[in-house]
This record gives structure tokens, C-alpha cells and sequence, in this order.
């Protein structure tokens, strides 16, 4: 009987234990409970924030504070990686780190914050945080006054984004539950930062697809190629943020880039030297047909002109070719003021900018010849009209020897209208080149006018001026009988000598000027009083079509210097 309630007081303490047992686990589990409604809620306020605040430097600025609060520590960073550069930037931070924000950056696998990133898992550091050997101490943030530290990598889809940190001034022992909640809160913001940087995306892209379609559909609306060229440059620098965007087309003559549309209010910039097609960025942006981007052209060892970037206020640089089936006939220059990295997306926005404008370029050009065609019996008409003028003057005031003499002036009249017709049938622009023109001209006449065993080196010298086609006529009848009148006078009892044509445009007055060392006028020559025919004609053509004076002297050389007002 005596063994009975031995027997029963060891049940009673086995029952006891179990009792206890079962209440230590109910409370296990209470405070398993508790901690996961504190981290649901933790959790519930993190996404309240995040999910209420637009702007990312606001929704970091919540995050802090609420990351201090549910963790119950002293203070919190948030730093973000630039994929750019690989370094994680400080963004967000208590009162003791403010001043530091966007300063403070750090290389993935630098400091114990970067050793999180590159590892992509958290790090407790419990105490003498500033001891560790991956810390890297920054006096700035006060880093001297915290024991603790907690990094936790921000993760989405296992790509890094940045890591926030929680900080304590005495040591701590980071339990499960604070190390959960980090992670919990680390999760929430990168999934916020995520969401964050697709809307800017999108946004981005449909503001940008937006720009697209309004300077597509303006300058699809404009058939004149010099009104639709201001207008895109214009529109494509407002709507991208460009601070100067410039059109360069394709010269296929003298395989050079012209300036044909630019913003520049600069004349240094619009007046300096056409490059070579694969010479300079934009040459090479040509010759290979692909776009090309420069940080900054002050420093790039392809750009010709860095003295007058610097002047002109521009840094980055983004070459689009306008390609049209294939044929690249010109480039798209987009600068910025600051140093500016050309995302995928807008770099794809300008190619279909660039599309764009190669198309109507075409299609202007296209309609440009058309109108030409139809327009083309109209002038050849005229130009009939003014060589039968000149014909009847040959023979009112002409004295020639010879028949062969008389038709041998008026075929050169002919053939100098055939040069200007030649020109712009060749060129791709309603208007023309006044040097190449005049190079037509002297080859023409050494041809035709300059006799066997004579040596006469002609030469045109003079930047690129283009007319239109009614004033390119005009002078081109007036360069011939200069040219001609200077070999038939000028060079008469001489075998060799030069001839010069020098072409400028001062403000909007064009001067033309053939010069000649051949033998010097009769003393008190005039020729506005002269019976040469050829000089009556350019007389007339200068003053009554051209609305410009015509002169002759002889200090240095013969020199006839035509000047009248650009059309």
C-alpha cells in the first residue's frame, strides 16, 4: 500500500510537468502570435505608407520613420543601387543623416552595408559595429555613437535594389522576429520601388510616344523641307528637353554635312566648318549608319569644336542617322547642358523621330522635283525668252568678224543656263550651290573660249551659299561674261594668267568678285559706258534682276565685283 501513493504522487508530478509544459508552449505560441499580428500590422502600416505616397523620396522618408518604430531601434538608412555607376547611394535617412543624403555612396561589397548587397542576405552585427572588419565609417552620419547594426538587402526577383539599415546605440541582439520584420519591410519596399520605377517607365514612354506623335503628324503636314526642318528641330528639342538639336544633311556633291536646321542662336556654332561624312561624331554617325552618344563632346577627342561647346553651354550628345531605305541622308544632333545618360527608350524614340523626319525629307524632296517637272517647260520657256534678248541685242549692238564668233557667245549664254539647270537637277534642294556653279562655269569656258597653248589657272574660292533658281540664272549669265570678257580681253595678247571667283555673303549682301592679271583697262574705263556687249548685259542683269551694283577697277588686277541684296 505504501508503494501506491508513491506511485501516484510521481503520475501527479509527471501531469504537473506536462501541465507546465503545455503552458510554456501556449505561451510560446501567444507570443509567436503576438509577434506575427505586431509584424502583420508592422507590415500593414509599411504598406499603408508606401502604397499612399507617389513620390519615391517621400515613400522612403515614411519608410524610415515606420522602420524605426516596429523595429524599436534608434535609428534607419535607405540606400539605393545606381546601376550605372554600382555604388549604393544613400536616399533615405533619420534626423542624423539628412544632410548627407545622395553624398554618401559606397561600392557593392563595401562596408557592411555593400557586403549585404553583394551577398543578397541580412548581417547582424550585435555589438562594436564600428569594429567589424567590413564596416567603412563615415564620420558624417555619427557613426561612432552606434553599436548595433542590422542590413537587410532589398530583393526583388533576386535582383538587388539597395539595402536599408537599422541601427541601435547600445548593443543589441537582433531576434528572429526583428530580423523577420526588417526582411518583411525590405520586401515591401522593393516591391514599391519596383512598382515605382515601371510607372515612371510607362509614364516616360507615353509621354514620350505622345511627342512622337506630335512632331510626326507636324511635320508630315509641312511640303517645304527648309519650314518642316526648323519646325522638328524646334519641336523635337522642346518635347525630349534638349537644350540645341541640329538637322545636318548629307551633301552627296562634296560627301559633307551641311547645317540645314538648327535652334543655335549661335553664328559660331551655325558657321563652323561642314564636316567630312566619317569625319567628327556625326560624320561617323553617317558613315555607319547607327546612332552614336557622347558623354560630354568637351572632352571627346572626335569632336572638332570642344572650345565652342564649352562656349555654347553643351555637353552630352546624341547622333541620330536619317535613314531612309537604307540610305542615310543625314543626322539628327540632340545636345543637353548637363551631362545626360540617353536611355534605351529615348534613344529608340529618336530613331523613330528620325525615321520620321528621313520620310518627309523624301517625300518633300519627291514633291520638290515634281513641282519642278511640272513646272520645268514654264522656265525653260523663259530662259528661251531671255537667250532670243540676248540674241536680238548680239544683233543690234554686237560687232562681231565672224558667224562663227556671234554663235559661238550665244552658245556660252546657253550653256550657262544649262550649268544652273544641271546643278539643280543633280542637287537635292530647290536651290544652288553659287562656288560649284561658278566651277561649272570655268571649266565651260577653258573648254570652249580659251584657245590651244594658252594657260589660264582658274580657281573659286568663298564658304557655301546656295540661290534659288531665278536668282542662280541670273548670275550664272553674269559670271560667263566675266569669265569670258576677262579671256577675250583681259588675256588677248597674254598666254598665261589666273582667274579668280571669290563668293561671300555679309549679313545678307552677297558680293561676288572675279578677279584676273591679265592686261588693265583703258584709263577712265566705265562700264556702264563701255560698247562691250558682254558688260551691258551683266550691267543690266545686275541692276534690273539682281536689284545690285556692278563695278570694275583695275588697282590689283582686273576686278569685277558684283554685289546685291540675298534673296
Amino acid at each position: 500500500m505504501a508503494s501506491d501513493p508513491e506511485a501516484l504522487r510521481q503520475e501527479i508530478d509527471l501531469r504537473d510537468r506536462a501541465l507546465r509544459d503545455a503552458h510554456h508552449l501556449i505561451e510560446d505560441l501567444r507570443r509567436e502570435v503576438e509577434e506575427r499580428r505586431a509584424e502583420a500590422d508592422a507590415l500593414r502600416r509599411v504598406g499603408e505608407a508606401t502604397g499612399s505616397v507617389f513620390d519615391l523620396e517621400d515613400m522612403l522618408r515614411v519608410t524610415v520613420d515606420v522602420a524605426i518604430r516596429v523595429t524599436g531601434t534608434d535609428s534607419c538608412q535607405i540606400y539605393l543601387l545606381d546601376k550605372k555607376t554600382n555604388e549604393l547611394v544613400l536616399r533615405a535617412a533619420d534626423a542624423t543623416g539628412q544632410s548627407m543624403i545622395g553624398v554618401i555612396r559606397l561600392k557593392v561589397g563595401e562596408g557592411v552595408t555593400g557586403w549585404a548587397a553583394r551577398e543578397r542576405k541580412p548581417i547582424a552585427i550585435t555589438r562594436d559595429a564600428t569594429q567589424d572588419h567590413r564596416f567603412k565609417y563615415f564620420p558624417q552620419i555619427h557613426e561612432e555613437q552606434y553599436q548595433s547594426i542590422l542590413s537587410v538587402p532589398l530583393l526583388y526577383r533576386k535582383q538587388i535594389l539597395g539595402v536599408v539599415n537599422v541601427r541601435t546605440r547600445d548593443p543589441h541582439e537582433y531576434t528572429k522576429h526583428q530580423m523577420r520584420l526588417l526582411s518583411g519591410i525590405a520586401g515591401q519596399v522593393a516591391g514599391a520601388i519596383e512598382k515605382a520605377r515601371r510607372a515612371r517607365h510607362l509614364e516616360r514612354t507615353a509621354v514620350h510616344l505622345h511627342h512622337l506623335s506630335e512632331v510626326s503628324q507636324a511635320i508630315m503636314s509641312n511640303v517645304y523641307l527648309d519650314d518642316m526642318l526648323s519646325m522638328f528641330v524646334d519641336m523635337t528639342a522642346k518635347t525630349m528637353g534638349y537644350k540645341i538639336c541640329t538637322v545636318m544633311l548629307v551633301d552627296h556633291q562634296t560627301q559633307e554635312l551641311v547645317i540645314k536646321a538648327t535652334q543655335s542662336p549661335n553664328p559660331e556654332y551655325t558657321r563652323k566648318p561642314a564636316p567630312k561624312v566619317g569625319e567628327s561624331i556625326a560624320g561617323r554617325a553617317v558613315r555607319e549608319g547607327r546612332v552614336i552618344t557622347v558623354a560630354d563632346v568637351k572632352k571627346h577627342a572626335d569632336y572638332r569644336f570642344p572650345d565652342i561647346a564649352e562656349r555654347a553651354g553643351l555637353t552630352s550628345l546624341a547622333c541620330v542617322p536619317l535613314m531612309f531605305k537604307g540610305n542615310v541622308l543625314g543626322v539628327l544632333n540632340c545636345y543637353t547642358e548637363k551631362v545626360h545618360e540617353f536611355s534605351k527608350e529615348e534613344l529608340a524614340i529618336l530613331q523613330a523621330l528620325g525615321a520620321q523626319a528621313a520620310l518627309a525629307i523624301q517625300t518633300a524632296r519627291l514633291m520638290l522635283k515634281s513641282a519642278v517637272i511640272q513646272e520645268m517647260h514654264h522656265r525653260v520657256k523663259n530662259n528661251l525668252q531671255q537667250i532670243a534678248s540676248l540674241v536680238r541685242l548680239q544683233m543690234h549692238f554686237g560687232h562681231h568678224t565672224s558667224v562663227e564668233t556671234a554663235m559661238g557667245d550665244t552658245l556660252s549664254r546657253i550653256l550657262a543656263i544649262a550649268a544652273v539647270h544641271e546643278l539643280l537637277l543633280r542637287d537635292d534642294l530647290d536651290s544652288v550651290s553659287v562656288t560649284r556653279l561658278a566651277e561649272q562655269i570655268l571649266v565651260g569656258t577653258k573648254q570652249s573660249v580659251v584657245p590651244p597653248g594658252k594657260c589660264i589657272h582658274t580657281e573659286v574660292t568663298g564658304p557655301e551659299l546656295r540661290l534659288p533658281l531665278s536668282h542662280a540664272t541670273t548670275l550664272a549669265l553674269v559670271l560667263n561674261e566675266l569669265v569670258q570678257n576677262a579671256v577675250e580681253h583681259g588675256f588677248r595678247e597674254l598666254d598665261a594668267g589666273r582667274i579668280l571667283i571669290d563668293v561671300a555673303d555679309h549679313n545678307g549682301t552677297v558680293t561676288l568678285t572675279v578677279t584676273n592679271d591679265g592686261a588693265p583697262l583703258p584709263a577712265g574705263f566705265d562700264p556702264a559706258r563701255t560698247d562691250r556687249l558682254g558688260l551691258r548685259i551683266v550691267s543690266d542683269l545686275v541692276r534690273g534682276t539682281l536689284n545690285g551694283t556692278f563695278e570694275m577697277t583695275s588697282d590689283d588686277g582686273i576686278v569685277a565685283r558684283v554685289t546685291f541684296p540675298a534673296p
